[in-house]
């Protein structure tokens, strides 16, 4: 149990600017992980184990991609008893990303834009700190870890492709899981990449690469494609065939939105960017039953986005997700919102009503 509670950091972090606020909570985290001072915030992972895509997830909840670009904070994020992390989007060289600023909270509407653009320090960095990770060489490990790869702002769209081969073969042999991320809205162009004929050579090539790392390594890695909550029905179905006919493992289930409806009139609401929090609960479940609907009982959903409390978590896993991710809600409520959303799920899982669910 996290000996300090969130509610008395949190008046200093959201006093900061938000960009720097995340780059001080980050570099803490990096400091303190593996000391005795991890306990003044770790909290222990509720046993709800599943197995999806091949592997045994130790529970539902997991930390989704963007808060740890670097793959610095791998075993004090674990800590905080999510069931697997999700670090990255990483890109083949170090990119500083857009302009700053770049964060905004809007915290009456519990949410925040962001345009950060990839920055990270590129993918040997990134792959070095994955290894450096203690959880990673210890074989008792239970916590999973999703590896999520990107292009670089400066790689024409017609040659994504290229970055993503480069991103899969770095980092396929230290994944649990990758993510192909597709659906940021804030690198050029990049969600052009769901369109179909696009996401059709993106991932049969992906595939293709797969094999062959499969191969070389003599271990099948789960490939997961991360999408975007702004898509209709139709699209959404494309997406759906398109991931099964080249044998993807799972999808994510989304990334941040480019709507403005929910925080009109807000300050900060009319910054670019996506927009994630609160307000995108609705937009991602509503992705989430689509994607359920097109996919069929048995592919992978990992649903993510809006969720600020333990009942935001379970109405994803009600819309059809099998496991779900927090991001934004961890920044307004902090780490108890990971047991308190496992332990739902858990607690919803297990009842009679919902046992052969």
């Amino acid at each position: 149990m996290a000996l300090l509670p969130y509610a008395l950091a949190r008046p200093f972090l959201f006093g900061l600017d938000p960009e720097v606020a995340h780059d001080l909570t980050i570099h803490g985290l990096a400091v303190v992980q593996g000391t005795p001072l991890e306990w003044a915030y770790c909290n222990a992972r509720v046993d709800d184990p599943i197995i999806l895509a091949g592997l045994k997830f130790p529970n539902r909840v997991g930390l989704a991609a963007g808060l740890d670009k670097n793959a610095r904070c791998i075993d004090g994020l674990g800590a905080m008893g999510f069931g697997f992390i999700e670090v990255g989007t990483v890109t083949p060289l170090a990119q500083s990303g857009n302009p700053k600023p770049r964060m905004f909270r809007l915290p009456a509407a519990q949410a925040l834009i962001n345009r950060l653009g990839f920055n990270n320090d590129g993918l040997d960095a990134f792959i070095r700190n994955v290894q450096g990770a203690s959880s990673r060489q210890q074989k008792s490990s239970v916590m999973l870890l999703g590896l999520n790869i990107g292009k670089n702002a400066a790689t024409p769209i017609e040659r994504a492709t290229d970055d993503y081969l480069i991103g899969l073969a770095g980092v396929y042999p230290h994944a649990d899981y990758v993510t192909v991320n597709i659906s940021s809205p804030n690198t050029k162009n990049l969600r052009a990449l769901q369109n179909d004929e696009a996401l059709d050579g993106l991932l049969g090539a992906l595939a293709q690469r797969r094999e062959a790392l499969a191969q070389q390594h003599q271990k099948r890695v789960p490939v997961f494609v991360k999408i975007a909550p702004d898509l209709d029905e139709a699209q959404v179905n494309i997406i759906a065939a398109t991931l099964q006919r080249h044998g993807m493992d799972g999808v994510v289930a989304t990334n941040t939105t480019l709507s403005r409806d929910a925080i009109k009139g807000l300050k900060h609401s009319e910054e670019a960017g996506g927009l994630s929090g609160a307000p995108l609960l609705e937009i991602s479940n509503r992705v989430i039953a689509q994607l359920r609907r097109a996919l069929g009982k048995g592919f992978p959903i990992v649903g993510v986005g809006g969720i600020m409390s333990a009942a935001d978590a379970l109405s994803k896993i009600k819309a059809g997700a099998d496991l779900v991710q927090i991001y934004t809600g961890l920044i307004y409520h902090g780490p108890d919102l990971v047991k308190n959303a496992a332990l739902a799920i858990k607690n919803y899982r297990m009842s009679p009503l919902n046992m052969d669910s």
